[in-house]
């Protein structure tokens, strides 16, 4: 099959762009920052109140991250957090609930191909790469300041 040229390409790029509806760049930003914030702020009064029990820093915020995504993971199950993030955007996926979005979604889209090959085999396919190149990046950085700090 030939290739479509260039003026085909071009032609076809400002056809789509005049039949797109216009996007509403600053309320969605707006929109976006405000459903993070909120979000934020719940993770906040979450460490506020698993701090006042009296336990050190490190262990509250590593019980607010656990809770934090739990919630992401209760809301998604509930089908809410996926409304949530049709409204917010990027406001909902980038704090840590987006990242317990991630991985509950395909999990639950995949359930009726069973445990192994569906919810187990789909969990991690939107969360794997994060998590890889993740690991990656801190194994670099940590390689990094070990050497530089010798």
């Amino acid at each position: 099959m030939p290739r479509a040229n260039t003026r085909e390409k071009e032609a076809y790029r400002k056809l789509s762009i005049k039949a797109s509806p216009p996007r509403p760049i600053l309320r969605n930003a707006v929109v976006a920052f405000l459903v993070g914030g909120a979000i934020c702020l719940v993770g906040q009064i979450v460490l506020g109140w698993v701090s006042s029990t009296g336990i050190g820093r490190v262990q509250a915020l590593s019980r607010t991250q656990t809770i934090m995504v739990f919630l992401g993971a209760f809301f998604t199950g509930l089908g809410l957090y996926d409304k949530l993030g049709g409204v917010a955007g990027m406001g909902a996926a980038i704090p840590i609930t987006g990242f317990a979005n991630s991985i509950v979604s395909p999990a639950m889209e995949f359930k009726r191909e069973g445990f192994i090959l569906g919810v187990s085999a789909r969990m991690f396919q939107v969360a794997g790469p994060v998590i890889v190149y993740s690991f990656i990046a801190s194994l670099l950085v940590s390689s990094a300041v070990l050497i530089l700090t010798k």
